[in-house]
């Protein structure tokens, strides 16, 4: 047996796809169906840690969805963007350094025959395979190169929903064009049109969607309603700038929102804890309102170091610091919250650390991918109430982190508040940093630092499939996996 292929194609970044692809795989997954996801090549810097190393988190969230477990046939290639023009390259789970070096049209040759395979297998192993694509499948310029999009989609013979956002506005260019440029047999693999994020009476669109099939063939098969919290972490490095709350605003947490931040989606639990509100910063001004300031995972940190001190955040987080507010560093934040970066093997950068704890992180040629669990312990001050806590998270870095032995030696020392290296606190406790992702997504940790909970993702993703099974003309998903064209 062959599983049907359903695929999200998108006319921009940004438009919905994955979210869509989600909402889809859990859809599906409620018809008593075993359902996978399928991503061919992602480029995040949110990352999850699976059986085999890491995929996106896009494809991650999209497996727990669909009901299934993630693995990395589900995302054979991930692209971790270091620089403007460089990515570090994950195939099948790992760093491959000579993929990483490799120029693009070669390193597609080469990745195919492993994306091919691994759609197969998960093809012959499921009822229904649920498919994002990336980016535009009209990029021209990248046609001969694709792996992601329409080749992937005749690959599998896939029946694709094309989705616009039409908050932009454009759409129906967005959406004519992007068909338009399609060879006639990718045209036949489009089955409906999306219009995405819309906001206002649905009768004025008429009679855009009419013409539009007059011209094209195919019916647009969904209008979704502008839903701002629907729970699911933005993908692609995508967040919502918007600083929101629920309920009377008690505590302003401020992340640092740096060139190459990574694993931004775990926060998004925050933005539904009652009286936190969210604020992505990149300027000093932006912090004078912060109860806490978050330093994130980065890519590149001695790079991302290098940008924060040029925008003269270093100074804005020291005065936060020094009046005793909350400082938490988290994986590359928590590097950066030390007193050096000692890199012997050119995988990251020496440079000078912020001096908020007295550790030093040395890099290492190894990369770090596992799942962890461990205990808080003797965690004091405004973290206090972590102590004894036991939290669920991953671990996704290059470099361990140690006490500076010097500053050591002269008293100076930061305290370890959890087993292996993972969590470094100050004496005066109000500057905590940890290795673990994760923490946020933890109902414990969130039980002890605000006293609440926030919505379960089992939660999230009903909701989205009960959002499209709303909005999605009646017939349309049930056609997808059979073998007759919608509308």
């Amino acid at each position: 047996m062959t599983a049907k292929c359903v695929m999200v194609l998108g006319t921009t970044s940004g438009a919905g796809k994955s979210w869509l692809t989600t909402a889809l795989c859990r859809y599906y997954a409620r018809q008593g169906l075993r359902v996978a996801p399928f991503k061919a090549q992602n480029m995040s810097n949110n990352a999850r840690v699976v059986a085999g190393g890491e995929i996106g988190s896009a494809q991650y969230f999209q497996a727990l969805a669909a009901r299934a477990v993630p693995e990395v046939r589900m995302n054979p290639l991930l692209l971790k963007p270091e620089k403007d023009t460089r990515s570090q390259v994950i195939l099948l789970g790992q760093v491959h350094p000579e993929l990483s070096r490799m120029a693009w049209r070669g390193r597609s040759a080469s990745v195919w025959p492993v994306i091919a395979q691994a759609l197969d297998d998960l093809m012959a192993e499921n009822d229904v395979v649920v498919i994002e694509g990336a980016g535009s499948p009209a990029e021209i310029n990248l046609k001969d190169s694709d792996i992601v999009n329409m080749r992937v989609a005749l690959h599998a013979n896939a029946a694709c929903l094309l989705v616009t956002d039409i908050d932009r506005g454009g759409a129906f260019a967005h959406l004519y064009g992007t068909w338009a440029m399609l060879d006639a047999a990718e045209q036949k693999c489009i089955r409906g049109f999306v219009l995405n994020k819309f906001r206002g009476d649905a009768s004025l669109l008429a009679p855009g969607p009419q013409m539009l099939r007059d011209l094209t063939g195919v019916p647009t098969v969904a209008t979704l309603p502008m839903w701002w919290q629907h729970g699911l972490p933005e993908e692609d490095g995508v967040f919502d700038d918007r600083s929101q709350s629920t309920g009377l605003v008690t505590l302003t947490v401020a992340v640092v929102a740096y060139p190459r931040i990574s694993n931004l989606d775990e926060f998004q639990s925050l933005k539904n804890v009652p009286g936190v509100r969210l604020k992505w910063v990149r300027g000093p001004a932006e912090l004078a309102d912060a109860d806490w300031i978050i330093l994130p995972g980065s890519k590149h940190t001695s790079g991302d170091l290098a940008w924060l001190r040029a925008q003269g955040l270093d100074y804005a987080i020291h005065a936060h610091a020094a009046r005793g507010a909350a400082v938490l560093g988290i994986c590359g934040g928590l590097q950066m919250l030390g007193e050096a970066l000692i890199d012997p093997h050119g995988i990251d950068g020496n440079a000078p650390g912020l001096g908020l704890l007295a550790v030093v992180t040395v890099f290492e040629e190894g990369k770090t991918v596992q799942h962890r669990q461990a205990r808080f312990e003797g965690t004091s001050g405004l973290w206090s109430s972590l102590s004894g806590v036991e939290a669920a998270g991953y671990e996704i870095h290059h470099g361990q982190t140690d006490v500076h032995p010097a500053m050591a030696a002269a008293g100076d020392k930061a305290l370890p508040v959890m087993q292996s290296g993972l969590a470094w606190q100050n004496s005066t406790g109000n500057v905590l940093g940890v290795y673990l992702h994760g923490l946020f997504e933890d109902a414990r940790i969130l039980q002890a630092l605000f006293g609440a909970a926030a919505p379960t993702l089992e939660q999230v993703f009903d909701g989205l499939a009960d959002y499209v099974a709303q909005h999605v003309e009646p017939g349309v998903l049930a056609s997808l996996i059979a073998d007759q064209q919608v509308g």
